[in-house]
């Protein structure tokens, strides 16, 4: 036992402490407070009742096990995209989000990754179930709203667009690319003055002479806009006032894009103001499908409910961290895990993610059954959205300061539930999709 003992060590202890007292002090210890003070030193392991070190549970990321609704195939595409989350986006996540800049530079990882477009049929799609979709929509959640969100834009908003309201023609022409990640899409349909009121009050209005079709106004909050190849175009006709679509490819003539700066959630997602003035699109670039604002909530349906699983993977991102730091983070003697209100705070956020997961899970299931209506999906990002906006909130308490860090990344969890809580329709809106749905009456003004 004794060559052990670090001599030199021992020599410059006995220089600020009588060993022989300090020795006496330990042999009298009462052995709570021996098991406490070695708890203290004993690093990210708890003692157990017996004095024995034991190993703390991982965080369990799926409590009611939906992953086994997928099939073993896409349960190795799941963890596919956990490990790309976690080896190339969660390193620099914090970096770029501090700097308010996209890295551009892992999109050839994300091509490689070859998920783009993930439930659609063709097109070098894999014509997977939505259900897996919003699961990986989840997982790069956890990890980083920002990104998930991106994925979305492209993957969701832009190729959804032209998957659900193009031609043949169109489709083969653009979703090869874009599933390549070739070629990069945004959506324009909020605008600086109309948001939630833009199905019936949309400022950007066509026109059409001859084969051209001549664009006016501004869109807001177009993820992706300063760097994408196309946009994807919503505006009312003159004539009818009916909706329709345009792709608007970057490079056309009075077509331009600004970044909007000073945002405090989801930094690495470059929103820009989109500005179109007298831009001609042919009308072969026109989304031959989409005929009215209708055709528009095909796109959103499918969108929104993939938000919902978004919320869901924010949330798990700030209970994962919450609990790993709980069981590290150390007070009064012991970690902080120990004391019933922190394990109030982590029961609280774990009882709102798997409820939210399980409905998610259903709501998938229902559209992959083709029986998915509006009212299904805006429940579900109405609900899931207002669980994770407080599910975050109980992972900043449980951190104390240290939650408005971005060192534990809580601070940025925190920031971005904000964001997703909005986009994508509000919760007062989608509250009214459902309201409509169950009373019969349109209570939108």
């Amino acid at each position: 036992m004794l060559d052990k003992i670090d001599l030199g060590k021992a020599a410059k202890v006995a220089e600020k402490i009588d060993l022989n007292v300090l020795m006496d002090f330990v042999l009298n210890m009462d052995p709570k407070m021996m098991q406490m003070l070695m708890s203290q030193m004993g690093g990210g392991k708890s003692n157990g009742a017996n004095g024995k070190t034991k190993e703390l549970p991982l965080p369990n990321l799926d409590f009611y096990n939906v992953a086994e609704f997928l099939t073993p195939e896409q349960q190795a595409i799941q963890m596919k995209v956990r490990k790309f989350m976690e080896d190339e986006i969660n390193p620099i996540a914090n970096e770029y989000w501090a700097k308010d800049e996209f890295p551009h530079q892992i999109l050839p990882k994300v091509a490689d990754l070859g998920l783009i477009g993930l439930a659609y049929k063709g097109y070098g799609c894999l014509g997977q179930t939505t259900l897996l979709e919003g699961i990986c929509a989840m997982e790069m959640a956890r990890v980083d709203s920002s990104f998930a969100t991106f994925f979305g834009v492209h993957g969701g908003l832009a190729m959804g667009s032209i998957y659900f309201c193009g031609s043949e023609e169109q489709k083969q022409k653009w979703l090869p690319p874009m599933q390549r990640m070739e070629k990069i899409g945004c959506f324009g349909l909020t605008e600086p003055e109309v948001g939630s009121g833009t199905a019936g009050g949309m400022n950007t209005t066509c026109r059409r002479e001859g084969d051209t079709w001549i664009l006016n106004g501004k869109k807001k909050w177009i993820g992706n806009g300063t760097f994408a190849d196309v946009a994807v175009i919503w505006a009312r006709e003159e004539s009818t006032g009916n909706v329709k679509g345009f792709l608007v490819e970057k490079d056309t003539p009075g077509f331009s894009s600004k970044k909007i700066e000073g945002k405090i959630a989801l930094r690495i997602v470059q929103n820009a103001i989109l500005k179109l003035e007298n831009v001609k699109v042919h009308e072969e670039n026109r989304l031959q499908e989409a005929n009215t604002f209708a055709d528009t909530a095909k796109v959103l349906r499918m969108t929104r409910a993939g938000v919902a699983w978004m919320a869901v993977g924010c949330a798990l991102g700030a209970y994962e961290n919450s609990l790993k730091y709980s069981q590290k983070r150390k007070q009064f003697g012991k970690a902080i895990g120990n004391f019933q209100l922190v394990q109030n705070l982590l029961v609280q956020m774990y009882s709102n993610i798997t409820a939210c997961q399980t409905l998610c899970t259903r709501l998938s299931q229902m559209q992959d059954a083709g029986v998915m209506k509006d009212e299904h999906a805006s429940m579900a990002k109405a609900f899931c959205t207002l669980r994770m906006r407080e599910t975050v909130g109980w992972a900043r308490e449980l951190f104390g300061g240290n939650g408005i860090l971005l060192d534990h990344n809580v601070g940025r969890f925190v920031a971005d539930a904000e964001a997703i809580y909005s986009y994508e329709g509000t919760r007062e809106m989608n509250t009214l999709i459902v309201g409509r749905a169950i009373t019969g009456f349109s209570a939108f003004v």
